[in-house]
C-alpha cells in the first residue's frame, strides 16, 4: 500500500510508513484490492485505466484552457500559444514530478504517477512522459488508448518513461 502522507509504498501488512513514519490503514490498504491489482515489489496497486486518466486530462484541459484564454487576451495569439506550450510542459512535467506525483487533474481523480517500482519520477522523467504524449497523439491517439488494454493499464508514454498510473485511494 502507499503512505497517505508522503507516497512512498509499503508493504500491505505494514502498520506504518518505512519512509516517514506515519500510520497505515492496513484494512484500507487491503480494500482497494481489485481487478487490474498487481504487485509492485511487496506492495499490491490498482492502475489507473483509460477512462480515470480520460477524466484527470479532462478536467486538466478544462483549466489550461482556461489559462490559455487568458495568456491570448493578455498577450495575442501567437505569444500565448508559445508561452501556452511552455506552461502545459511545465504544468505536468513540475506537478507529476512533484510530492503530490499528480496534476490537479489526477488528484481530483485520485491518481499518481510513479516509476514502474513505484516510486516518485524526477523531473527529467516527467518531462520525456509529457514530450513522448506526442507520439501517442500521432498515431490516432491510439496511444492513449493503450491505457484501456494493456496489462499494467500503460499507455504508450507511459511505456516509453517507463512509468505507471496508479491509484492513489
Amino acid at each position: 500500500m502507499f503512505c497517505p502522507q508522503c507516497g512512498a509504498a509499503n508493504p500491505d501488512t505494514a502498520q506504518y510508513c518505512q519512509s516517514c513514519g506515519t500510520a497505515l490503514d492496513t484494512a484500507a490498504g487491503l480494500a482497494t484490492a481489485g481487478l487490474h491489482d498487481a504487485p509492485i515489489g511487496d506492495v499490491r496497486v490498482r492502475y489507473g485505466g483509460f477512462w480515470i486518466r480520460f477524466a484527470a486530462y479532462f478536467i486538466d484541459g478544462i483549466l489550461l484552457g482556461v489559462v490559455s484564454w487568458i495568456l491570448v487576451l493578455l498577450l495575442g495569439k501567437t505569444a500565448a500559444d508559445l508561452v501556452g506550450v511552455v506552461l502545459g510542459w511545465l504544468y505536468f512535467a513540475g506537478m507529476e514530478s512533484s510530492s503530490k506525483q499528480a496534476t490537479l487533474g489526477k488528484m481530483a481523480c485520485g491518481l499518481r504517477v510513479t516509476t514502474e517500482e513505484g516510486r516518485r519520477i524526477s523531473f527529467g522523467r516527467a518531462t520525456g512522459r509529457y514530450f513522448a504524449k506526442i507520439i501517442s497523439s500521432l498515431i490516432l491517439c491510439i496511444g492513449y488508448m493503450m491505457a484501456g488494454w494493456t496489462k499494467r493499464k500503460q499507455a504508450l508514454h507511459d511505456m516509453i518513461a517507463s512509468t505507471l498510473v496508479i491509484r492513489a485511494r
